[in-house]
């Protein structure tokens, strides 16, 4: 396969493809998204048969059970990705949306109106609901995808892809207007990273060393989703029972995704006037709890190394160790954190307010399960993932922040002095 050629046709596909969606109407991308649905459904069985391949490839790679996991789809996981295909279908459509309109002096009435950005490479790794939900919703936003799912999820995002595109098809729609790199062939990523002419942004979702490259050898705007280290501190106004049910809830409900709880901090009064109850808890269910010399203390835990500190294990390990009030816990996630996802349990306003002020995570949270940090519980149906940088798109990556914006200028003969 000559992968210049295949990415060259795949671009100007995707961008002859854009100019029609950008004043697609709502109805037909509704309709599009919702028989994508219809047509994922219908065939899930081929679906799940496609996955099969997909996972038998993953463990013959040495593929780690928390990825594995990742890659994973049964008919619950499907049922997932339609219900999220009807959510972002019934979105309002976010494109000639008037963000602000006003009058000048000089007789110029201005409008600020909501646009696509245009041909969107999405690059991703293991999670082949990704293929469904980048599609969605860059479709809904008026715009083309260029989609290359990782080599792990081949069979199982080509299945997924071909929906799509049958719900193109019957929405009267273009067909390239979602594609899929079709190719394992690591060639591909490179050329995509360079496509200046046809991709507008480039958005990674995966681990660490796949968001490093693209933003190391991009020319394309990138959107970055780099690691999920997310800490949750445990405040000396920590509600126990509240701080035990949301700390493991954090942690087990699925380990391998960004949102996973990576590091307890407790407030070093709490743990001398309480202990750590949440710990044991942890331990029970079968955590490995790296700590530091106090929280070592509770048999069980393993002493914590210098490289626990500021690391997504993306398994069932999690770092744990005492601070100075909440000051110490903003200091330790402004050295160690991602800018992804940092949580508070506290019942104590004042405490909250500052946590809230000084850390510089696109999502903060109170008294609630790191887990959901997800476009779908932010009520957008869907995320392409979770920006962390802070230009353009930050947090989860719905519809919306898949749009750019013009201004319409209207006058009435109206010149400048």
């Amino acid at each position: 396969m000559d992968i210049q050629a295949v990415m060259d046709q795949i671009g100007q596909k995707a961008k002859a493809a854009s100019a029609q969606l950008a004043f697609a109407p709502s109805d037909a991308k509704q309709k599009a998204l919702e028989s994508a649905a219809d047509a994922v459904w219908e065939n899930r069985a081929s679906i799940i048969a496609a996955n099969q391949k997909d996972m038998d490839y993953g463990r013959d790679k040495g593929l780690t059970d928390a990825m594995l996991d990742r890659l994973m789809l049964d008919v619950p996981r499907i049922q997932g990705i339609v219900d999220s295909l009807r959510t972002v279908a019934a979105q309002d459509d976010p494109i000639g949306a008037v963000l602000s309109e006003w009058d000048r002096p000089s007789g110029l009435h201005i409008k600020r109106v909501r646009t696509p950005l245009g041909v969107i490479g999405v690059i991703y790794e293991s999670r082949p609901n990704v293929t469904a939900d980048a599609g969605a919703l860059c479709l809904k936003a008026g715009n083309a995808v260029i989609l290359r799912g990782g080599s792990e999820s081949f069979y199982s995002s080509g299945a997924i892809h071909q929906c799509l595109v049958d719900g193109l098809k019957a929405a009267g729609l273009p067909e390239d207007a979602i594609q899929l790199v079709p190719t394992r062939d690591r060639a591909a990523v490179g050329e995509m990273l360079t496509m200046t002419d046809y991709i507008d942004v480039i958005v990674p979702r995966g681990g660490k060393g796949l968001v490093a490259r693209v933003q190391s050898d991009a020319r394309v705007p990138v959107f970055a989703h780099l690691e999920g280290i997310c800490h949750i501190y445990i405040d000396k106004a920590a509600d126990i029972e509240k701080a035990r049910r949301v700390i493991l809830n954090a942690k087990m409900r699925r380990t391998g995704i960004c949102g996973s709880a990576e590091c307890l901090l407790i407030d070093r009064a709490f743990f001398k006037a309480n202990g750590a109850p949440f710990v044991q808890d942890l331990l029970d269910a079968g955590v490995e709890v790296r700590g530091d010399d106090a929280v070592a203390t509770i048999q069980g835990v393993t002493p914590a190394g210098p490289s626990d500190w500021g690391c997504e294990y993306l398994d069932m390990i999690i770092a744990a160790k005492l601070v100075d009030g909440v000051d110490g816990a903003i200091a330790h996630i402004g050295q160690y954190g991602s800018n992804h996802t940092d949580c508070i349990m506290t019942e104590d306003d004042a405490t909250a307010d500052r946590f809230f002020q000084q850390v510089d995570s696109a999502i903060l949270m109170r008294n609630a399960s790191t887990q959901f940090a997800d476009g779908g519980e932010f009520g957008m149906g869907a995320e392409i993932g979770i920006a962390t940088g802070k230009m353009h798109a930050r947090g989860p990556v719905g519809a919306e922040q898949l749009t750019s914006f013009k201004y319409i200028v209207v006058g009435d003969g109206t010149v400048r002095s």
